[in-house]
């Protein structure tokens, strides 16, 4: 059913709460008491009623106003539009995560959702069994578009800043190493610069283009790379660089979990590239919604603990 703006912009919805307190009260005093206003102004409601709905809404009876079949035919429906309403434009209830029963949609590569992910899960389970992730693939360019259409309520990763109407938390700050298999490639860290350019590279891109901020840095000293393979997942590249002999660069967190868990041996990269920030990012029209800040400060504390649990381990 489409909406008819015009006309619907004609009604005054404080005729609404003054019907739904006429029909409540069957006595115009009694439904100006109700909701706060003197009787004049309520039997002036009552008046612009009867015309709204060209109907009298209520009639003089022996024991008071009674009211019309019309008047009783919309009583629950204007109560139930009231009630819509009102829940529109009530502030949001507290988030109790050990009794919510609610998703929230993530826009995350999966270089971030590998690290993230089993800690996150791992601390719904306990603490927020009812909460559910639906994950979807997203980049720098179209995240915005995903947060403003609703898609995604919250995005992770390396993104630019948004607009206006977007909000925007630094997590942390990532550098870069080199990821090899020493056997294959015959090279041990740290890796020199004629090794790194002569290596077959892989690389991730999200946006589907064989150029990174490897290529960049090289071509400012004058130098160039192969690119054997590029792909929009991080996931696969410690896979191909396991049994190819091939080099991938990579944020240093990441490179440092596929070489624990895969026995793949780390470098430093030979030339100077810029740090990364992984961010959060999400909506304004979220920033106040309790349970989308109760998720938001719950990854924040699992980052936390996560550097503090690393700083630990090398001290």
């Amino acid at each position: 059913m489409s909406i008819d703006h015009i006309n619907l912009a004609r009604l005054d919805l404080n005729l609404l709460v003054a019907f739904d307190a006429l029909l409540a009260e069957r006595s115009v005093t009694r439904a100006a008491a109700k909701i706060g206003i003197g009787q004049s102004a309520m039997s002036h409601a009552l008046g612009r009623l009867r015309t709204t709905f060209a109907d009298e809404i209520l009639t003089r009876a022996p024991d008071g106003m009674r009211p019309t079949p019309r008047a009783l035919a919309l009583m629950e429906p204007v109560r139930a539009a009231l009630s819509q309403i009102q829940a529109i434009v009530e502030p949001p209830k507290a988030f109790d995560p050990a009794t919510a029963q609610v998703t929230f949609s993530l826009g995350i590569p999966d270089s971030t959702e590998v690290l993230l992910m089993p800690r996150l899960v791992a601390h719904l389970q306990r603490v927020a069994p009812g909460v559910r992730l639906l994950l979807h693939t997203t980049d720098r360019i179209r995240i915005l578009d995903d947060l403003d259409s609703g898609r995604i309520d919250l995005g992770i990763g390396v993104f630019e800043q948004g607009q206006t109407h977007h909000k925007r938390r630094l997590l942390n700050k990532e550098t870069y190493l080199c990821v090899f298999n020493a056997e294959l490639v015959g090279v041990t860290p740290p890796i020199s610069l004629d090794d790194y350019v002569r290596l077959p590279h892989v690389l991730t891109s999200l946006v589907e283009t064989a150029h990174g901020v490897v290529d960049d840095a090289l071509a400012k000293i004058g130098r160039s790379r192969v690119i054997a393979m590029t792909s929009p997942r991080f996931t696969v590249m410690p896979f191909v660089v396991q049994q190819a002999p091939v080099i991938a660069t990579m944020h240093a967190t990441l490179a440092r979990f596929f070489s624990d868990s895969m026995g793949l041996t780390v470098s430093p990269p030979p030339i100077a590239l810029p740090d990364v920030a992984i961010s959060m990012l999400w909506h304004a029209s979220n920033d106040a919604v309790p349970g989308q800040r109760w998720l938001r400060e719950t990854i924040v504390g699992l980052r936390r603990d996560k550097i503090r649990q690393d700083q630990t381990t090398v001290a």
